[in-house]
């Protein structure tokens, strides 16, 4: 069987009567060029099951159509901001590649160095805390790797980014607990060094600190974001002299553990504790009571951030000025686990 011959790119633009260079500003998502045009090459294309060669292509504009997604850890955030971000990539036909790696490793510039020199990346996407990783960061910028930050902390207008008001969230979310009558609320902290956790924990501090409630010390406990340090939290929050009616932890993880806790020790949920949370992970709906919290677009956030590279091209013509900070909406998701005090 002979095989079937491939289309070629001049074949498109006799169809769609342009020059075959519009064609490929089309096919590399070039701006410029007019809709009603672009349509009509679009329709060419359909038409004629024209099949680009992706490599051809990245050769051709000094592109690879490949961004870096580069994590600490696995988790429902990742999960879904790594959805997002993927759906992104494929409406223009990039691909994404994810890479963990562990903050805390001394052989870290040298893992992301190694990567660097592996793959031709169009640009790269850092969550927290590698946002703030300053060896990660400078290994980036010497590469002159195009760099969108998650959530920053550190100098956040240095470069892109993409986040939403964490310190805003934290304070509504406080003010709720607050407006419901709890006076004694516990917190529990994310992880160190994390930029979210300084701007929950600030907002929480900063709200109770509005409304004239003090903050007792021995209900403020450090969870790291995990499910098992948030058990360990709880416990030492619930034990205390005079324990809290509310808690609110850093992330829907330590929340759960809250509840968890609670739970073992007889308390019953929301009328003698109320626990709140923020993310609005899908575990949030997957517990009972079903879990107060802040709900963060991670979708939407993940969306953005592909876009800032794939729409500046930042390798080829350089990032705009001012540079792009993309902030999002939060919304406040009132479920069972919190009530008034009694």
């Amino acid at each position: 069987m002979t095989p079937s011959r491939s289309v070629t790119i001049q074949e498109v633009a006799e169809l769609a009567e342009v020059s075959a260079k519009t064609v490929s500003r089309v096919l590399n998502h070039e701006p410029g060029v007019h809709v009603e045009t672009k349509n009509r090459i679009l329709k060419a294309i359909e038409q004629l099951d024209y099949q680009p060669n992706v490599n051809a292509r990245g050769l051709a504009g000094d592109r690879s159509f490949l961004i870096g997604l580069f994590c600490d850890r696995p988790g429902d955030y990742l999960s879904e901001f790594q959805a997002g971000a993927v759906q992104r990539c494929r409406e223009s036909d990039f691909h994404l590649t994810v890479e963990p790696w562990e903050s805390d490793n001394p052989e870290i510039g040298r893992q992301v160095n190694t990567l660097l020199r592996q793959l031709r990346l169009e640009g790269v996407i850092l969550l927290p805390p590698l946002s703030d990783h300053p060896i990660v960061l400078d290994t980036l910028a010497q590469k002159d790797i195009p760099t969108v930050r998650v959530a920053p902390l550190l100098e956040p207008s240095k470069s892109p980014s993409v986040s939403i008001d964490d310190y805003a969230a934290a304070r509504r979310i406080t003010r709720h607990l607050l407006e419901l009558g709890h006076r004694r609320i516990g917190f529990i902290v994310g992880r160190p060094g994390h930029g979210a956790t300084e701007e929950r924990q600030r907002g929480f501090r900063d709200e109770m600190q509005a409304s004239g409630v003090p903050i007792d010390e021995s209900l403020v406990k450090v969870g790291n974001f995990v499910f098992a340090d948030g058990l360990v939290c709880a416990e030492q929050i619930l034990n205390a002299p005079s324990p809290p009616t509310a808690i609110f932890a850093s992330n829907d993880d330590t929340a759960a553990a809250v509840i968890s806790m609670a739970r073992r020790m007889g308390l019953s949920l929301p009328g003698q504790l109320s626990v709140a949370g923020f993310d609005d992970a899908p575990l949030a709906t997957m517990i009972w009571p079903e879990l107060t919290t802040i709900r963060q677009p991670v979708g939407a956030l993940a969306r953005a951030a592909a876009e800032l590279i794939i729409e500046h091209s930042p390798r080829r013509r350089g990032w705009p000025e001012p540079l792009p900070h993309r902030l999002l909406d939060f919304e406040l998701i009132t479920r069972g686990s919190t009530s008034p005090i009694f």
